[in-house]
């Protein structure tokens, strides 16, 4: 299954498509740019057809979660390496870390559910950008640092469906 994701004002608000099913979704604080330009820090989503990897949830929050990949029940020393300069760079560490990477057990909602999308991992380049995920949106759907982000009930949903159908899924964001 595909999802199309599409900036619609240029920035970072979008919508995500599957078969007649529209979703909001955020999208970077700066918008969309070709997966070949993006870089560490830009606060960009790059544009591209994106598998999914990995999903990673809070079972404490969300008892149940059907989705097409066996969901892993995060825990509080879960991380992703965001420094360009470790052999780690855009991998799954555990904290505490000796080098900058992200906290994925977070106080708000936000990394409820995270899905890993395939930018940027086969193979790493340092610098071209990590931590590229499918996640729960702010309420005001306000930029990210570079992920897709929806309403947690639209992301569920969106799962769920992926669950339905046999074929590989995958996100293809449109600059």
């Amino acid at each position: 299954m595909i999802f199309e994701v599409q900036s619609i004002d240029g920035g970072h608000k979008g919508k995500i498509k599957v078969g007649n099913q529209v979703f909001d979704c955020a999208l970077g604080k700066t918008g969309v740019l070709a997966a070949s330009e993006k870089r560490e820090g830009d606060n960009k989503t790059p544009a591209g057809k994106w598998a999914f990897r990995k999903i990673f949830y809070r079972k404490d929050k969300i008892p149940l979660l059907v989705a097409p990949l066996e969901p892993v029940a995060l825990e509080e020393n879960f991380g992703w390496c965001d420094a360009a300069d470790d052999v780690n760079y855009n991998k799954f560490v555990l904290h505490p870390y000796p080098k900058s990477a992200e906290h994925l057990w977070r106080k708000d909602d936000v990394y409820d559910i995270i899905v890993i999308l395939g930018h940027n991992d086969d193979p790493v380049v340092p610098g071209y950008g990590s931590a590229i995920f499918m996640h729960v949106a702010r309420p005001d759907y306000s930029g990210t640092e570079g992920c897709v982000a929806l309403k947690k009930e639209d992301l569920i949903t969106l799962l769920a469906l992926a669950a339905k159908d046999a074929d590989d899924d995958f996100i293809e964001v449109m600059a």
